[in-house]
């Protein structure tokens, strides 16, 4: 009845079958129109079109990335589970053994670089469990997914052209580019944008590897670290024990005072001794809320957290640290 009506208003033929087409289709064509868009606006940035031959040819979105990105966590772990699940004894053990293993090629990256191997490292074990779950995503179509699905297109459409611009370069091969649902590359989990800014040749080979060069991941790691303003004669930070009278306004990480003005105030470390003797610039943050543990926290915890902006994450990067390779 409905092809009957539409042809008898004069609508017949080819235009009939457009009216008629099914939601499935119409998001191919429309799918189709939105990549050949994006086709040229890499040409424009000045990816080759033999990359874009290359990398988009027979994309198509991948539900399990949209899927990925609605889902809302079930419950919220607590700064206690956190640290549990992210700082493990099995994760240091394991982080000490590679500090061992690696100590040439991490004495050299951190000089290079002015960072402390045993960051390096705490930093790879609690991204990719020291390379070893990296994700198993085509970034590409992953990004891809992301743009046109348009709740954060703009960011993903950056992303992706950051992406396709790193094939272009001949990092690594489209195969091989594979990652996290929401893009993050590599044993040191990039974004395709941080890789551009901050990924390193250090094995000298012309190519930056993020996923399988360790000179390369250690390199890239320690360089981003360095150019968020890292000081290697710093630790990140440490836990402490604040006074019953003790304003918790004063937790405030924009707030930053002496280790001697907090000294005076009644902070003290955890197990109750004097805060250092080194007079430096620091504040003091709560980990969750007022009634989450205490930490005073120095320069190098403001550089973890432009890696990822999670207190818990900072925390949990300075704690593995620590553990790993002591101090």
């Amino acid at each position: 009845m409905r092809g009957f009506d539409v042809c008898r208003r004069g609508i017949c033929g080819a235009a009939a079958a457009l009216l008629l087409v099914l939601p499935a289709q119409a998001e191919t064509l429309s799918f189709a129109r939105w990549l050949e868009d994006l086709r040229q606006d890499a040409l424009r940035h000045g990816v080759s079109a033999a990359t874009l031959d290359s990398a988009l040819s027979g994309i198509k979105p991948i539900a399990r990335v949209i899927e990925l990105d609605r889902k809302q966590p079930e419950f919220t772990l607590t700064f206690r589970q956190y640290q549990e699940r992210v700082v493990p004894k099995a994760r240091v053990e394991k982080g000490k053994r590679k500090l061992s293993e690696n100590r040439t090629l991490l004495k050299k990256v951190g000089e290079r670089f002015g960072v402390q191997p045993r960051f390096i490292v705490a930093f790879w074990g609690i991204e990719t469990g020291f390379g070893r779950i990296t994700g198993g995503y085509p970034v590409i179509a992953a990004l891809t997914t992301l743009a046109f699905d348009g709740r954060r297109g703009a960011y993903f459409r950056r992303q992706l052209l950051d992406a396709l611009t790193i094939l272009d370069q001949g990092h690594i091969d489209i195969a091989r580019m594979v990652g996290s649902w929401a893009g993050a590359m590599g044993q040191c989990q990039f974004m395709p944008s941080s890789f551009l800014a901050y990924a390193v040749d250090f094995d000298g080979d012309g190519r930056k590897d993020i996923w399988n060069s360790k000179e390369d991941v250690f390199a890239s790691a320690a360089n981003y670290l360095s150019r968020s303003g890292w000081r290697n004669d710093q630790t990140w930070g440490r836990p402490v024990k604040l006074p019953q009278s003790f304003d918790l306004y004063l937790a405030d990480l924009k707030l930053r005072k002496r280790l001697s003005e907090w000294q005076r105030m009644g902070v003290r470390r955890a197990n109750g001794a004097d805060l250092p003797k080194r007079d430096l610039m620091a504040s003091v943050v709560l980990a969750e809320g007022q009634a989450g543990p205490a930490f005073v926290v120095y320069n190098n915890y403001r550089a973890i957290l432009k890696w990822n902006r999670s207190t818990f994450f900072a925390v949990a990067v300075g704690s593995l640290a620590d553990r790993i390779g002591g101090g």
